[in-house]
């Protein structure tokens, strides 16, 4: 089975030793994704919902390039600090989701690796 890995030139990346995606076959696995742009800078700061937003448009982005769609998006797991923010995150999502309703998790963790960061978004596609 082939296998495409897809890099974002996230600093973490070659530190951890991590692809910002991996297509295998029909499956596409999508890291965990936290709402920082191409320069760095967190996006939406304080604000769930924007980041919670911005980061399925990146996922979205990957996906395009892996050769699928959020249409193929059977799972997404939602890693937050604040549960108590749930209808901030769950109402983004559910822009984006409410047609296609894949399986979510939504946890709260006690830190991501910025404290700016409120959410992290993974997501497995199936082609």
């Amino acid at each position: 089975m082939e296998r495409t890995n897809y890099a974002s030139g996230a600093k973490w990346e070659t530190i951890v030793g991590y692809s910002r995606a991996v297509k295998m076959g029909n499956t596409i696995e999508v890291t965990g994704t936290v709402s920082v742009d191409d320069n760095n800078q967190v996006v939406g700061k304080d604000n769930a919902y924007e980041q919670t937003k911005f980061i399925i448009q990146k996922i979205e982005k990957v996906l395009k390039l892996a050769g699928a769609s959020l249409k193929n998006v059977v799972r997404t797991r939602m890693f937050v600090t604040d549960i108590k923010r749930w209808e901030e995150y769950g109402k983004a999502h559910g822009e984006f989701f409410k047609e296609i309703l894949p399986c979510t998790t939504m946890v709260e963790v006690s830190a991501l690796i910025d404290p700016e960061y409120l959410i992290e978004i993974e997501a497995t596609a199936i082609i």
